[in-house]
């Protein structure tokens, strides 16, 4: 009646006993995931219960798929165990679906979601199931996941996904510490913020008390000099009583130095398992500020398309230097097809009255981020937009989108996290700032940390902006003034 994932083979008398009385699908032991270049995360235990509601949380590259495997048997963990029922049963839906390659990606997820609901599993693991879906389909998703009355299990960073279907969060911090939350992501994130307001002044102490030791020491080191001066000028004519008196004070210097080195240990260590999400302060490149009012974009009875068939028509917006537009529209209305025809791709055929910005005064950024060289470091990147700035300057310019070590500033482009690929991208923005700002989909994949410094930087964007997005908190939070309904 009941088995163990990954074959361990026999389930304990006290464990097949807290589920049977509890209906628990699933029992997490002490499991582990040391990878050859870094530990994911460490001794972590837990249930999952029928009706459970969980979403898995942290930043890109902490473990969350990697952890949603394990749970479905499909990866090994490197250690602990995971044991479930005979009964339970898993459904699947990945981020990257392959196949299917002529529907969207909201087409792909429907599709894929409704061949796991039909085999009725025990437990329901979705992989980022809001990436791809426009707003009706979002809403038709939450609503379908509200009401869903067996186990559910979410890897996601939207916001309003964890806001309305979720009760428990697992939340794989940067030391690979899993901590479970128990009630709604409100409770949860007012949690973590009094934690980092604690963790900031416990950080503030813990910098105070280690400077006071360092002076404690220096202080010591003073001490047990006079201490020898003085026996030496007390004990000058007693050879026995000066070694005497100076194995005194060496024992007295060592019990002290000992005393304050454990302090100074303790600190270190303390500040080690303490992390604190930085903040980005953007500075952005002096001509961004144009300092006008005319209109920077209008299009007036445009359409757009591929070949002689327009995909869009009656096409009439206008955008002027630092306002906001959210282009609005469900999958597959030509939303993407707008944003080409206005970046001037040349597939794209436009007719009607277009005045937008030369291509060179246009930046774009979209989820994948594709105006990075995977080739170059991290320093050439920058230095590309800014041959002028010295070595010090760029990396002082890095520095500010926490770009700081070495080893990070000479990294190459094609072996950092999502996160490290955004803020490079924004940094690109920074350094030569665009008259006009493209987002399509910008925040899709990104972490909860990624997001807020892609807010951070956006909040403080100089210029105009026009941003597809179906994350509704992500569009008021960069302050979008208008929209436009296709």
């Amino acid at each position: 009646m009941y088995s163990l994932i990954l074959s361990v083979p026999v389930l304990p008398l006290l464990f097949l006993c807290e589920i049977l009385m509890t209906h628990q699908l699933l029992l997490i032991k002490d499991i582990s995931v040391v990878l050859p270049h870094k530990t994911l995360f460490t001794g972590f235990n837990a249930h999952i219960y029928e009706g459970n509601k969980i979403a898995l949380i942290g930043r890109n590259g902490s473990g969350k798929t990697t952890l949603l495997d394990i749970l479905q048997g499909r990866q090994e963990p490197s250690e602990g165990k995971i044991y479930t029922s005979g009964g339970t049963t898993f459904g699947y839906v990945p981020q990257m679906i392959e196949e299917m390659n002529r529907f969207s990606g909201g087409q792909k997820f429907q599709h894929a979601l409704n061949q796991a609901l039909k085999e009725k599993p025990s437990i329901l693991c979705l992989d980022e199931p809001t990436n791809h879906l426009d707003s009706n389909h979002r809403r038709s998703l939450m609503r379908m996941l509200c009401n869903y009355n067996r186990a559910l299990i979410i890897v996601s960073h939207d916001v309003e996904l964890l806001q309305t279907c979720i009760d428990t969060f697992w939340h794989i911090d940067p030391k690979g510490r899993i901590h479970i939350f128990s009630g709604t992501y409100d409770d949860y994130f007012y949690y973590w913020h009094k934690q980092e307001k604690a963790l900031e002044e416990k950080l503030k102490q813990l910098e105070r008390h280690k400077k006071q030791t360092h002076q404690d020491l220096m202080r010591e080191q003073e001490r047990a000099k006079k201490r020898k001066l003085y026996g030496e000028k007390k004990y000058a004519d007693d050879k026995m009583a000066l070694r005497s008196a100076q194995g005194r004070g060496q024992s007295t210097s060592n019990k002290n130095r000992k005393r304050i080195g454990n302090e100074k240990d303790n600190i270190f260590q303390q500040l080690d398992n303490v992390y604190i999400p930085e903040v980005i302060h953007p500075k952005f490149s002096l001509e961004a500020t144009h300092g006008s009012s005319k209109t920077l974009v209008s299009i007036h009875d445009g359409s757009c398309g591929y070949g002689q068939s327009p995909l869009l028509q009656n096409i009439n917006l206008s955008l002027g230097y630092q306002e906001r537009l959210a282009i609005i529209g469900d999958n597959g209305s030509g939303k993407s097809t707008l944003l080409k025809a206005i970046l001037g791709v040349p597939d794209i055929n436009r007719t009607g009255d277009w005045i937008i910005p030369k291509q060179e005064h246009i930046g774009y950024l979209d989820q994948h981020y594709g105006t990075l060289d995977p080739h170059k470091t991290v320093f050439e990147t920058i230095h590309h937009l800014k041959t002028s700035w010295s070595p010090a300057e760029i990396r002082r310019f890095l520095n500010d989108f926490l770009f700081r070590k070495n080893e990070e500033v000479d990294a190459l482009v094609h072996t950092l996290s999502g996160g490290e690929k955004a803020r490079l991208s924004l940094a690109q923005i920074a350094a030569k700032t665009p008259k006009l700002l493209i987002l399509d989909e910008m925040t899709n994949n990104l972490d909860l940390e990624t997001r807020a410094h892609v807010i951070q930087v956006l909040q403080s964007f100089p210029s105009a902006l026009i941003t597809v997005s179906h994350d509704h908190d992500f569009l008021k939070e960069i302050n979008i003034g208008k929209q436009y309904n296709l």
